[in-house]
């Protein structure tokens, strides 16, 4: 069983998924408004209360690693340790950036479309933004600190004026976002609900990290920050 952990945002949300049925048995997407740390844990109770599972059934526990807020990426993390710790047969970490999560979902879809690439994003606060690109079926793509973009609405608007090819953008939607994207005939913008990040992508996700070996454990599972601290 795979346990999908996700509180890098103010979104938050968990999910425990089948990995031989590829079963999503359970699933939870909130919004938290930064009280990840006191609503976590009941919340995954209640899920493995509702589909029956004891706790040494979780073997995988997947991660989002960042970027996202400072406080949301470690509550996830440290949770997933706790966890790893607590269990008397540990299992498997996997940390996945945020933005690669945010595209997954959309990653077999462009598949069918010529040169698409999707541009998950997430917002960093003060009108900045995080994103990154990726090109249809980079499932196991896991962008680097200088793979990410930062910036405000002004700078994504010059990178997609720079494109030829058609773009996705998926995430945290703002008014910003959606005046900008109007612009553009090659842009397409999804809906805050069909781009809502999600554990269950998480899960997926972590399903084929661990068959290409792409597993943690409690001393690598570090978040991802693109800026120090302040």
């Amino acid at each position: 069983m795979i346990l999908a952990l996700d509180t890098a945002t103010t979104t938050a949300s968990l999910a425990l998924y089948d990995p031989q049925s590829q079963l999503i048995l359970a699933e939870q997407t909130w919004e938290a408004r930064r009280r990840q740390t006191e609503q976590l844990m009941p919340v995954l109770q209640q899920m493995m209360q509702l589909v029956g599972l004891e706790p040494d059934a979780i073997r995988t526990v997947a991660v989002t690693t960042g970027p996202g807020s400072f406080t949301g990426v470690r509550i996830a993390i440290s949770a997933a340790k706790g966890i790893a710790l607590g269990l008397p047969t540990p299992p498997q970490l996997v940390g996945a950036p945020t933005l690669s999560v945010t595209a997954a979902p959309w990653l077999d879809v462009a598949r069918t479309l010529p040169n698409v690439t999707i541009w998950p994003f997430i917002q960093a606060g003060r009108g900045r933004y995080n994103w990154a690109i990726f090109k249809a079926g980079d499932h196991l793509v896991r962008p680097a600190i200088e793979d990410h973009h930062v910036g405000n609405a002004e700078r994504i608007e010059a990178e997609l004026a720079a494109q030829n090819d058609p773009v996705w953008l998926v995430g945290e939607t703002t008014q910003a976002i959606q005046q900008l994207a109007v612009r553009f005939p090659h842009v397409v913008l999804v809906d805050s609900a069909s781009g809502l990040r999600r554990a269950s992508a998480l899960a997926r996700m972590a399903a084929l990290y661990v068959h290409a070996g792409y597993v943690d454990d409690v001393d690598s599972l570090q978040p991802l920050y693109l800026r120090e601290p302040s």
